[in-house]
């Protein structure tokens, strides 16, 4: 069938969609998300199919933007439709729902069509929730991680020794990362470290790094920078590292569904794309976090170290207290300042997070065999951490000599006072990142909270607790309607 393409100026998050009028969806034998192939000059898509009864006229084809910018067609031109299979998956999908094992064949190609886009969102979202509902086998997870690996780009930087972090997630602030890095970077090793964005957290590293250099390069780019200075801070999206994963996180997100399985592929592909020998996990535990009893934190570690050995690697799993956020400072630029003031042995920077920075540094540096935590704290408290920092900056081209006390955080600000003397019995995670996300976190890298307790801690009546921060009056008044819902510190 000859078809004339319409251009639809709407995007489907990469899902390769086409829309037919209902007269030649008919003539075709096709149905909602059957597939159809599109031929344009030499090039051609699977895409799949939705059907419109008026927004496509008879003889037209609707192109979504990334089914218009993959065929690098103009509107009006006329393509070529040709009936589809379903993609092989539908059926290995369908295997895994039933609670059944799946073999390394079809794990590699449910990955394939994953990256070529040939999966819907709806049937990636069962895929996810038939390894929720189903367990996947460690074979399965090791195969699953493979291919992610062999699907995705790698960052090949030679047989150093390239060391690597990650942590679990659940914690505000917790940003380790940003100073792990110079450290072991300054004691010679390379550290090529790919972060996240903040899906729920009002910041990921990828976030705060932003307030102080760009974390979008091309990957020659970033090989020049690690060549400089042994490291990088970057976001890993840009990279299209594990490109597959990025996929499943994104239908996984709505229902907040966190597969063992997935969820230990997804780390340990990307550790394994930067060629990753030596890798530091840390599994944050507590009420509030992603792990939140003492079996589930074992299991996770055992499966850690089995996939790490799977894969070639050394693994170290530790289990850290999870309890309350680590840090002072909520949201991207106010992280961003507690890091600074720590490089830069400021009294202001956060014991805590200098604590266990140190901590995990160490274990990396022995790990490694070049050093231990007596090294980290003598690299971090003599200035070396601070000045590779400031060159990976630069190399990321931020300015190496920003002032943490002109980072700009949001102008309109409210303080919580104690209304009792006491002791401060519990700082709630969760409603510490959802008050920081409603005041504009982390899309305003100025928005945030400022905390000043920690559990265990005593204050009197009219001490601050914590104070909100927020780039617009407009969102601070609505932080400020929903407190009540949402308590942050309980004190008695």
């Amino acid at each position: 069938m000859i078809l004339r393409a319409k251009h639809i100026d709407l995007s489907t998050g990469n899902i390769l969609v086409a829309v037919l009028s209902q007269e030649d969806a008919t003539k075709l034998d096709v149905r909602g998300s059957d597939r159809i192939r599109i031929v344009y000059d030499g090039f051609e898509v699977i895409a799949s199919v939705d059907v419109s009864k008026k927004g496509v006229k008879t003889g037209e084809i609707g192109l979504f933007i990334e089914t218009f910018d993959k065929l690098g067609i103009k509107a009006g031109q006329t393509v070529k439709v040709f009936l589809e299979d379903k993609p092989k998956s539908i059926a290995t999908i369908k295997k895994k729902l039933l609670g059944e094992k799946l073999s390394k064949d079809e794990i590699y190609t449910l990955i394939k069509e994953v990256v070529r886009d040939e999966l819907t969102d709806v049937e990636l979202a069962y895929f996810v929730s038939a390894c929720a509902a189903h367990e996947l086998t460690m074979e399965e997870t090791c195969n699953l991680t493979k291919a992610m690996v062999d699907f995705g780009t790698r960052l090949d930087l030679g047989n150093g020794k390239i060391v690597d972090k990650h942590s679990t997630g659940g914690v505000p602030n917790n940003r380790t990362t940003m100073l792990i890095v110079p450290i072991v970077a300054a004691a010679g090793l390379t550290m090529p470290k790919t972060s996240s964005r903040a899906i729920t957290s009002p910041a990921g590293t990828a976030d705060t790094m932003e307030v102080l250099a760009p974390v979008m390069h091309p990957v020659n780019k970033i090989k020049e920078i690690i060549r400089k200075t042994n490291a990088c801070i970057i976001w890993g999206g840009a990279m299209d590292l594990a490109a597959a994963d990025d996929k499943m996180i994104r239908v996984r997100y709505p229902l907040s569904l966190d597969p063992e399985g997935l969820i230990l592929s997804s780390i340990m592909a990307k550790k394994a794309a930067v060629g990753s020998k030596y890798v530091l996990i840390d599994i944050p535990l507590g009420k509030d976090t992603k792990v939140d009893t003492k079996e589930k934190a074992e299991r996770l570690k055992k499966k850690f170290m089995h996939l790490g050995k799977e894969l070639g690697m050394k693994v170290q799993v530790m289990i850290s207290d999870g309890n309350q956020p680590i840090g002072c400072g909520i949201g991207p630029a106010l992280e961003a300042k507690d890091v600074l003031y720590i490089l830069k042995g400021d009294k202001r920077g956060p014991s805590d997070l200098k604590k266990k920075a140190i901590y995990m540094a160490g274990l990396i540096l022995k790990m490694a065999k070049v050093g231990d935590e007596k090294t980290a704290t003598k690299i971090l408290e003599s200035g070396l951490a601070y000045e590779k920092m400031r060159e990976i900056i630069r190399e990321q081209g931020g300015d190496p000599d920003i002032n943490p006390d002109d980072i700009i955080i949001g102008k309109h600000s409210y303080t919580v006072k104690a209304e009792t003397t006491g002791k401060i019995i519990d700082i709630n995670n969760n409603n510490v990142a959802k008050i920081a996300r409603i005041a504009g976190a982390p899309f305003d890298k100025g928005a945030g909270m400022q905390i000043y307790v920690k559990e265990g801690g005593k204050v009197r009546k009219g001490d601050k607790l914590f104070t909100v921060y927020a780039e617009s009056a407009k969102k601070l008044d609505f932080t400020l309607e929903v407190f009540n819902k949402f308590p942050v510190v309980n004190v008695k």
